[in-house]
């Protein structure tokens, strides 16, 4: 298989966990009810540690390679303010979708860094592609739930969505195998920039949502979703 046909096939795996995590959130039903609310919980903080590690041990490490101390923060932070605007503007309009903005925001850059790693030559670009899809999962998993409580979409078409969002990633893989590879500075600018944006999320809408009065387990999810991640890291290194 070329590089590029594995580019389009690999994030457009990774892209279709999103629509696969939403099918198990619509169709999911466990009793009794107290075991479905921790699951639920567990998932949430799942993808906050998720998310967390995809910060932490890829979108940061490889941002800053090309910029100074100064610029890597000023990305970092205006990515966050950026990510708090559209969350206040989303609160003005009676709409919360701070987790499915939230998810673009990892899945988009980490499929730009996929496509330009295929373009390098890089062989742990496969391990890259597995830990997306890990991490799409549960996010579409919490994006669709977060939308099917605060919207009037219904179920079916919030998973339509979803699979026009999982194009999002061929599309954006495609882009950076024909030229984003050229400007590797741009891909390590996106990356700080969403970094800055997903921390905001993961502290404003995700973390408040996985405490659960007397139970302990739910925020080992975010324990296991982050050695997920580490796991994935070692991997490729």
């Amino acid at each position: 298989m070329t590089p590029l046909y594995s580019v389009i096939l690999l994030t457009l795996l990774a892209g279709l966990a999103i629509p696969a995590g939403a099918m198990i959130a619509h169709f999911e039903k466990i009793k009794p009810l107290w075991l479905e609310a921790e699951l639920m919980h567990g998932v949430t903080a799942f993808g906050g540690g998720a998310l967390l590690s995809a910060i932490a041990l890829v979108l940061v490490p490889e941002g800053i390679v090309h910029f100074s101390t100064w610029s890597a923060t000023g990305l970092f932070l205006l990515g966050g303010f950026t990510f708090m605007c559209v969350d206040i503007g989303l609160s003005k309009t009676q709409t919360s979708m701070s987790q499915l903005v939230a998810m673009l925001l990892d899945f988009i850059p980490e499929s730009l860094a996929l496509g330009a790693a295929f373009a390098l030559g890089s062989v742990d670009a496969v391990l890259l592609a597995s830990l997306i899809a890990m991490q799409n999962l549960p996010e579409g998993f919490n994006a669709f739930r977060e939308l099917k409580t605060r919207s009037r979409l219904s179920a079916r078409k919030i998973i339509i969505w979803f699979f026009v969002l999982a194009l999002f990633g061929p599309a954006s893989g495609v882009l950076a195998f024909y030229w984003l590879s050229e400007w590797p500075f741009i891909v390590s600018g996106i990356m700080l920039f969403a970094s800055g944006g997903i921390l905001y999320a993961v502290f404003q809408d995700i973390a408040p949502q996985v405490v659960l009065e007397k139970h302990w387990a739910p925020p080992m999810g975010a324990v296991l979703g982050f050695a997920l991640g580490l796991v994935g890291f070692m991997l490729t290194q």
